[in-house]
C-alpha cells in the first residue's frame, strides 16, 4: 500500500527576504538555523565600514580641534582689548612681529644687564635646578622617614602644618639677611617652596604601602635599609614622583617672581627691565615664554611620572 505524505506550504522565513548580497554577513548556528539579521547587523560597528583615512582624520579633528579652538579663543579675546585699550596693549600681530626681532638672536650679551632672552631663560632654569635639586636631598629622605615612623610624623606635622602655607617670598628677606647675596637667596626660596610638595606627597605614599608588604618584611627579618631599597622606594615612586612635579611646578611660579624682586640676569629681571622700559611687547613675550617653558617642564615630568607608574596608579 502506498502512503503519501502531505506537506503544509512552507510559510515564509524571514531569512528568506534576505538579498544575496548580504547572505554572508548572516551567522549560522550549529543547529543550521539561522540567526536573526537584524540581530547580527546590530553588533557590526558602524565605524568599521569607514574608510580608514577617513577615521584617521576624524581622529586628528578630535585630538587637534579644542587646542585650536582655545587658541583662536584667546587670540580673540586678546584682539578686542587690544583694540578698546586704544592699542595701549599691543595686539596679537604686533606682538608676533616683535617676538621674530627678539627670538632673532635670543643669545646676544651687550653687558651684564643687557643679554638676550635665551641667556635669561637659562639662568632663572639653572636657578630653579639648584634650589629644587637642595630641596630633593633633603626632602625625599625626610619624607621617608616621616612617613616609616610614626614617632617622627607626629614630631614634623607641626612644623610642617606651620611653615608650608608662608610664602615663599616670605623668605626671601631672610636668604638675603644669611647669604649676603641675591642669586644665593633666590636658591634658597626655591629650596623652601620646593621641599614641601616632596616631604608630603613621599610621606603619604610610604603610609599607603601595604601592611602585608611590611608584614612579609618583618617575617624575613629585613633590614631597614633593605625594606627602603626593595620594597618602599618601588611602592612610593608615583607619589614621589608627583611631588617632584608639584615641586618644579612651584620653583618656576616662584623664581620669577624672586627675580623681579632681587635684579641680575633671569626670565623674572628681563620681564621687569622691560617694564621700566614701557616695552608692553616684550612683556608680553615674557608671559608667553615663561608659560611655554613651564608647559614643557609639566610635560616631561609627566611623561617620566608614566614610565614608572603602574597601570592601577595611572588609573
Amino acid at each position: 500500500m502506498v502512503s503519501a505524505v502531505f506537506h503544509t506550504p512552507r510559510e515564509p522565513s524571514a531569512a528568506s527576504d534576505i538579498p544575496p548580497a548580504f547572505a554572508k554577513s548572516i551567522a549560522i548556528s550549529a543547529g543550521g538555523s539561522l540567526v536573526k539579521p537584524e540581530k547580527h547587523l546590530k553588533s557590526i560597528d558602524a565605524t568599521a565600514f569607514l574608510p580608514h583615512w577617513r577615521r584617521q582624520l576624524e581622529a586628528l579633528l578630535a585630538w587637534a580641534l579644542p587646542p585650536v579652538l582655545g587658541l583662536a579663543l584667546l587670540v580673540g579675546l586678546w584682539s578686542v582689548i587690544s583694540s578698546s585699550t586704544g592699542q595701549s596693549i599691543p595686539g596679537p600681530l604686533e606682538t608676533w612681529g616683535q617676538a621674530l626681532e627678539v627670538f632673532s638672536d635670543p643669545f646676544y650679551r651687550n653687558g651684564p644687564n643687557d643679554q638676550g632672552v635665551g641667556w635669561n631663560v637659562l639662568a632663572s632654569l639653572q636657578r630653579v635646578g639648584l634650589g629644587f635639586g637642595l630641596a630633593a636631598l633633603v626632602g625625599i629622605p625626610l619624607g621617608f622617614v616621616i612617613g616609616r615612623f610614626a614617632f617622627l610624623s607626629r614630631m614634623f606635622n607641626p612644623l610642617i602644618s606651620l611653615l608650608r602655607p608662608v610664602s615663599p617670598l616670605a623668605w626671601l628677606p631672610i636668604g638675603l639677611l644669611v647669604f649676603k647675596g641675591a642669586n644665593p637667596a633666590a636658591i634658597w626660596t626655591i629650596f623652601i617652596c620646593s621641599i614641601w610638595p616632596m616631604v608630603i606627597n613621599t610621606a603619604v605614599g610610604v603610609q599607603r604601602v601595604p601592611q602585608d608588604y611590611m608584614n612579609v618584611a618583618r617575617v624575613l627579618n629585613l633590614s631597614e635599609w633593605k625594606i627602603a631599597t626593595t620594597i618602599l622606594f618601588p611602592a612610593v615612586l608615583p607619589y614621589l614622583l608627583t611631588g617632584v612635579r608639584l615641586a618644579v611646578g612651584t620653583a618656576w611660579l616662584v623664581i620669577v617672581a624672586a627675580e623681579m624682586l632681587t635684579g641680575g640676569v633671569g626670565i623674572g629681571f628681563w620681564l621687569w627691565d622691560e617694564w621700566n622700559n614701557l616695552n608692553v611687547k616684550n612683556i608680553i613675550i615674557a608671559i608667553f615664554v615663561i608659560g611655554i617653558v613651564g608647559l614643557l617642564l609639566e610635560w616631561a615630568l609627566i611623561k617620566l611620572a608614566s614610565a614608572f607608574t603602574f597601570e592601577e596608579v595611572k588609573s
